[in-house]
C-alpha cells in the first residue's frame, strides 16, 4: 500500500511512518519541508497520487478552541478534497477518547473535525484513543515554572503513542469501518502522579504541585467522564513501562 502520513513528524505520526514502512508500505509524509501544507492546501493535489490511505495525526497545541477548531477542520476538509480530487480510497483520523461527552474547549474542536470527516465524501475510519504516556512530559515542560513544576489532577488511561501508530496501520490496512472501538493503556493513571514519577526519573528537583485547571474540559477530565467504557481496546504497555526505558 501507498500510505500518506498527516502529522508524520509528531508523537504519534512519526511511530505511524515507522510501523508502516517496516510492514513493507510506500509512506508519504505530508510535511511543509516537502511542499505539503495541510492548512493552506499547497503540494496536497500532487502528494497523494496512488494514496492508497490517509492517516491524519495532525495536531496543534493551543488551548483556544477557536484556534484549534480552525486547525482541524479546514486541515481536514484539504485533506478530504484533495483525497477524493486523487481517488484516495480511505481517509483515517485520530481523535480522542470521550470528547462527545465533553464537549469543551479542545475536545470540541476535535468534535468538530470529526464531523467533518463523517460528512466527506471519502470513506472513513475514525479512532478514538486516550492521552498518550508522552503527555506527561508534555505537561511537564509547559507547566515548570522557577522549580516548581504544577500537574494538572486528571482521571487518564494513557496509552503508548506506539501502540497507537500500530493501530492505525493496521486501520489503514483493513480500509474504512467508520467509527471503531476506542483505543486506550492497560490501567487508569492519575496525571499527577504520572508527572511525579517521571520528574522524579529525570532528577528534577522542586516540588510537584496538583492543581485544578480552570475550565469544563479539564472538570470533566478529573471526574472521569472521558474515561473509555468497557468496549475499549486495551494496550499492553503501562506508564510505569515506559518512564523505566526512557
Amino acid at each position: 500500500m501507498k500510505i500518506a502520513v498527516a502529522g508524520g513528524t509528531g508523537t504519534v505520526g512519526r511511530h505511524v511512518v515507522d510501523v508502516a514502512r517496516e510492514r513493507g508500505h510506500e509512506v508519504v509524509v505530508l510535511t511543509r519541508s516537502a511542499g505539503v501544507d495541510v492548512i493552506s492546501g499547497e503540494g496536497l493535489a500532487r502528494a497523494l497520487q496512488g494514496v492508497d490511505a490517509v492517516v491524519d495525526t495532525s495536531n496543534v497545541t493551543t488551548l483556544d478552541a477557536k484556534k484549534a477548531e480552525a486547525f482541524f477542520t479546514t486541515g481536514s476538509r484539504n485533506l478530504l478534497a484533495a483525497e477524493a480530487a486523487a481517488g484516495v480510497p480511505h481517509h483515517v483520523l485520530l481523535s480522542i477518547v470521550g470528547i462527545d461527552r465533553a464537549p469543551y474547549g479542545y475536545y470540541a474542536a476535535k468534535l468538530a473535525q470529526e464531523r467533518v470527516v463523517e460528512q466527506g465524501d471519502v470513506p472513513w475510519t475514525i479512532q478514538r484513543a486516550m492521552q498518550f504516556h508522552e503527555f506527561a512530559g508534555q505537561m511537564l515542560e509547559g507547566m515548570s515554572f522557577a522549580g516548581v513544576h504544577l500537574a494538572p489532577k486528571v482521571r487518564t488511561a494513557p496509552v503508548a503513542a506506539r501502540e497507537v501508530g500500530e493501530r492505525l496501520v493496521a486501520l489503514a490496512e483493513a480500509g474504512p469501518a467508520g467509527h471503531v472501538a476506542d483505543l486506550a493503556g492497560p490501567r487508569e493513571e492519575r496525571l499527577e502522579e504520572m508527572i511525579r514519577k517521571l520528574a522524579r526519573a529525570q532528577g528534577l528537583r522542586g516540588p510537584v504541585l496538583a492543581v485544578s485547571l480552570p475550565g469544563k474540559q479539564f472538570a470533566a477530565m478529573r471526574s472521569g467522564v472521558t474515561l473509555p467504557g468497557p468496549g475499549a481496546v486495551r494496550a499492553t504497555r503501562t506508564f510505569d513501562e515506559w518512564v523505566a526505558d526512557r
